[in-house]
């Protein structure tokens, strides 16, 4: 269930994305839209036997999540070779103890995840498994590979991200810059873990938008993405991370298509090689305990397999 291919980002190092483009929007949309192709919050799968959790094979269904809702204590079998894709919007609305078992198999230009608060208020996403990556129908150097979480430019409340292992992705780990010049949504990506992604592992905009004790990690066994992408208008906030890049692209690269941004960094290490970027009057700020010798980690609580993630 792939969406028309959206403008790219032509090389690791290019600027040629628009963060306006309604393309992924209009993707989600028009999934959310097809009843007969969704299932509801109480998604139909195969109980496990201990009743942790709930196995749902993917068999290319939509599963929609409003209003008040929460989507909890989920294992998606992605060995099917069929895929499934989670829409979350309103606001208040909840997942959390989700892993996804397999690489995930859709096509290039789609999102596993399509999320947006727009009531205003605050949503949630935590203890998530994303761990086994994409196939190599995602092997893309192009960057028209899957998306992880793509936030929607009608974001308007704040999504916490937190717990998150996101991993071989060919697209953005979190692709939450769009709401930047359109909904105006926060997000907080708190204690995640992403690695080897393309384009960017963590990409935001929006002012009051921050990544904190989280990781990154470019190794390469995988894609080799920015580290931390930050888009006008900002400012953005990195605290207490490690960004791990092993002298691949960029480890912290602000502004993009004429627009510049501010990113304000503390208490966090970045790897000296790659470097920061700043474009098009960008500013990123690193506060005197900035260093660049970089650890990357797994934080507490995050889950390192579908089953864990699923049963907590």
């Amino acid at each position: 269930m792939a969406q028309q291919p959206r403008t790219t980002d032509a090389s690791n190092m290019a600027n040629t994305d628009s963060n306006t483009s309604l393309t992924r929007r209009s993707y989600v949309q028009s999934l959310a839209a097809v009843a007969t192709a969704a299932v509801s919050v109480g998604a139909t799968g195969a109980a496990a036997a201990d009743e942790q959790y709930e196995v749902i094979e993917a068999e290319g269904q939509t599963v929609t999540i409003s209003d008040g809702e929460t989507w909890e204590n989920k294992l998606i079998d992605m060995t099917t070779g069929g895929d499934i894709t989670v829409i979350a919007e309103g606001t208040d609305w909840t997942v959390r103890n989700v892993g996804f078992h397999g690489e995930n198999t859709s096509g290039a230009g789609s999102a596993t995840f399509g999320v947006a608060d727009t009531g205003g208020a605050t949503s949630t996403v935590e203890n998530v498994y994303l761990g086994d990556g994409s196939d190599s129908q995602n092997a893309s150097g192009t960057g028209h590979g899957q998306t992880g979480f793509w936030v929607n430019p009608d974001h308007s409340g704040h999504i916490d991200f937190r717990n998150l292992n996101i991993q071989g992705f060919a697209d953005n780990a979190i692709y939450a810059s769009a709401p930047g010049n359109a909904g105006g949504g926060t997000v907080h990506i708190d204690e995640c873990f992403a690695a080897n992604c393309y384009v960017s592992h963590y990409r935001l905009a929006t002012e009051g938008s921050r990544v904190t004790n989280s990781s990154v990690l470019v190794d390469g066994e995988g894609f080799e993405g920015r580290g931390i992408w930050a888009w006008a208008p900002g400012t953005v906030e990195v605290e207490g991370c490690q960004i791990e890049m092993n002298g691949a692209n960029t480890a912290i690269d602000a502004g993009a298509n004429g627009n510049g941004t501010t990113v304000v960094v503390s208490d966090t290490d970045y790897d000296d090689a790659a470097g920061v970027a700043e474009h098009d009057g960008s500013s990123v700020q690193l506060d005197s305990d900035v260093g660049t010798d970089p650890e990357a980690f797994v934080p507490d609580g995050v889950p390192t397999s579908a089953e864990e993630a699923a049963s907590e």
